[in-house]
């Protein structure tokens, strides 16, 4: 006779957690964010090894060369193109900082190509890192991407010199370095200006807090230390 051998009914796997779209997590990076997530790969400082050249920055600011502190400001923009371009646009609608395709040349390589030919200092740099928060606060339809991040750049620096400096440039040379036309970059510079509500010019601690977390969250790089004075305080002279 045959039977048959009963097996323990298994529980049913359990279904799979729904993945979310990037609808679900359309919340568009700031540099003010990257500054405060402790996920973010260069938030905190590796572990630097013994035959691992670090390169010191000027405690202040205004002393440091542009070139680097423009690596630093790319690198941070790259990080940001990384987590916004994922995202879809905002209601699908485009700003006028939108390219329709990316540009041939890379972020990188067009900051360091403003910051030669426009003659950009540490404050203009800084100055356009504030920007970015600004304008993503008072704009929710703007973020940088890999769309926006050139048009912005350029915008940005014209807007920036005019605002900080005693000497710049024309437009018509600002949009020949940027590679766009007189009349477009006319036309950002204003989009720009009543965004940002015509406030452009950032409080001096601000542009500080800016170049102190570029550079602590950027690996390769450090603040200088500033040199104590092996003399100590010097005695006053006894007045009688």
């Amino acid at each position: 006779m045959n039977t048959l051998t009963k097996t323990p009914a298994q529980p049913p796997p359990p279904e799979p957690e729904p993945r979310k779209t990037p609808a679900q997590n359309a919340t568009k990076v700031t540099p003010a964010q990257l500054q405060g997530d402790p996920e973010s790969p260069s938030a905190t400082k590796r572990q630097r090894t013994a035959d691992r050249s670090v390169k010191s920055m000027p405690i202040q600011y205004e002393n440091c060369n542009p070139k680097d502190l423009g690596i630093l400001i790319a690198n941070m923009l790259m990080e940001l193109i990384r987590l916004n371009d994922p995202i879809p646009l905002r209601d699908g609608r485009l700003t006028r900082f939108h390219s329709r395709a990316p540009p041939g040349i890379s972020c990188h390589d067009y900051l360091q190509r403003l910051i030669q030919h426009a003659t950009l200092s540490p404050p203009i740099l800084l100055s356009m890192v504030y920007y970015i928060d600004r304008l993503c606060a008072l704009y929710p339809a703007f973020t940088i991407s890999s769309l926006t991040v050139h048009r912005f750049l350029i915008t940005a620096a014209t807007v920036a010199a005019k605002g900080l400096s005693d000497s710049f440039w024309t437009n018509p040379t600002y949009a020949r370095i940027g590679g766009i036309s007189t009349s477009e970059l006319a036309t950002l510079e204003m989009e720009f200006l009543q965004r940002v509500e015509w406030r452009i010019v950032p409080k001096p601690e601000v542009l500080v807090d800016y170049y102190v977390s570029l550079v602590s969250r950027s690996e390769g790089y450090e603040l200088e230390k500033e040199e104590s004075d092996e003399d100590g305080v010097k005695m006053e002279e006894d007045p009688t």
